[in-house]
């Protein structure tokens, strides 16, 4: 079994590759030690050494065919390099091509490994040299024949080699980069895409943490808010399907942003309404939520005269925003099965702002006696009535959302009026001071216009 510790040198290579030998200095090792024999006449100590280095080296030839290198492979071949360079008594040339082979090996070792590999090195070369010393004395000549000519070439063979196998590899680990980049920008944008799908309350925390995901809810306060197009289904009826989702989906566009916006939770689109949430998972307190909600609320209301307007001019005429909003103990989760999950709201209380929401007026925001305790000191509410809702044994007291601008004091940034041949929307908040000229001339025109058919009439 290959080590972890040691560099991984065929995760990635073919099949004809992964046949490859990843320790070639044993072959210059197995040369050198015969060379040796021969050169010193089969000599008992030339003998000795042979016997050492081959019969490892034939274990790592069969153990390490087909096999990842290991720390402890590169272990045993680095001490047998030693051995024969302490064994010749640090002959120059001898030794200066088995250290290169030393070198080569460390820098394709593990970082962490290669102190060990040194300090095992330095132990060997010095135990061998002074055995060498002992059984041939002190002085050994193998600088001079074929043998330091032959060890150097191989040992140069051998390190080409091995930086053969490691430009291979780059090349394979370049390739295998490549395609694990293209796979993670293809995923993310698999990712990014199915994120549109989801709330981002939802799906951040579960990147982030890579928690489990699984069924389960829990009981919590929430403001909650239905809204839906009033209007929309008369108009339906005589509209194309491309005139019908263009508007729906410029509806829809302004209300996200608004939503997101404000923090809400966005659970879904039905039809042309939609139903939003806060409190949770991120919740600043019930009041400050059920606050958060109608601030949204009164934003997405805003957000219809302009969107209004814009249809007028296309000659699509009467369509208003209608609200309800109620604050309540709901439970919100993960509902489903383990194959489909869906993040939404189950309870008493979603069903009460669906209820608000369907008997709203048009343009108007109905909030429930819970809300209205939470939001009245600091929005202008007038009171509704009770009604009697369905599924409800008792009746439901509701209140009106008031404009802030026009029930604080102060002028109205919004002049919103209609009448069968007469529109007039004027919204001040998006006005500059350069158009008001041009807004008092076509105001004036208007006037003159109406003057003339008035006479006319009389």
């Amino acid at each position: 079994m290959a080590s972890s510790d040691e560099i991984p040198q065929r995760v990635l290579l073919d099949s004809n590759e992964c046949n490859q030998f990843d320790y070639p200095e044993v072959f210059v090792l197995l040369l050198t030690v015969v060379l040796m024999a021969l050169h010193f006449d089969f000599s008992p100590t030339s003998m000795a050494l042979l016997i050492i280095i081959t019969l490892p080296s034939l274990m790592i030839l069969v153990y390490n065919y087909r096999r990842q290198p290991s720390f402890w492979t590169s272990n045993i071949v680095v001490i047998l390099l030693s051995t024969v360079i302490g064994a010749v008594q640090f002959c120059t040339i001898i030794s200066l091509s088995l250290g290169l082979l030393i070198g080569a090996r460390l820098i394709v070792s593990a970082p962490e490994n290669r102190f060990k590999l040194i300090l095992v090195s330095a132990v060997s070369m010095i135990v061998f040299y002074y055995v060498s010393v002992i059984l041939n004395g002190a002085a050994i000549d193998c600088d001079k024949g074929f043998l330091p000519t032959i060890t150097l070439s191989a040992s140069i063979v051998a390190i080409l080699w091995q930086y053969g196998n490691i430009y291979r590899q780059y090349i394979s680990y370049d390739n295998a980069s490549k395609q694990t980049i293209g796979r993670l920008d293809t995923m993310v944008s698999v990712i990014n895409k199915l994120t549109r799908f989801v709330p981002p309350q939802v799906w951040q925390p579960i990147i982030k943490s890579d928690d489990p995901v699984s069924v389960a809810n829990k009981r919590a306060k929430l403001s909650i808010m239905f809204s839906d197009i009033a209007g929309f289904t008369e108009l339906s009826d005589s509209l194309s399907a491309d005139n019908l989702s263009d508007i729906l989906n410029t509806y829809m566009s302004c209300m996200t942003t608004i939503a997101n916006k404000h923090g809400a939770v966005l659970d879904k689109f039905i039809g042309d309404g939609m139903v939003c949430f806060f409190g949770e998972p991120d919740s600043k307190g019930a009041r400050l939520d059920a606050l958060d909600c109608v601030a949204m609320a009164i934003d997405m209301r805003r957000e219809m005269r302009s969107l209004k307007q814009q249809w007028r001019l296309m000659g699509f005429e009467g369509l208003y925003v209608r609200i309800g909003i109620t604050t309540g103990y709901c439970h919100v989760g993960n509902f489903g099965s383990n194959n489909r999950l869906s993040y939404t709201i189950i309870g008493k209380e979603a069903n009460l702002a669906s209820r608000l929401e369907s008997i709203a007026g048009k343009g108007d925001i109905l909030i429930s006696q819970a809300t209205y305790d939470y939001i009245c000191h600091d929005y202008e509410c007038e009171y509704a009535g009770s009604y009697q809702l369905k599924g409800f044994d008792n009746e439901i007291k509701a209140w009106q959302v008031l404009d802030p601008d026009a029930n604080k004091g102060r002028l109205s940034k919004w002049v919103d009026h209609t009448l069968p041949g007469f529109n007039l929307h004027l919204n001040f908040k998006d006005m500059k001071n350069y158009d008001y000229q041009e807004i008092k001339n076509h105001l004036s025109l208007a006037l003159e216009r109406i003057d003339k058919e008035e006479s006319g009439i009389e």
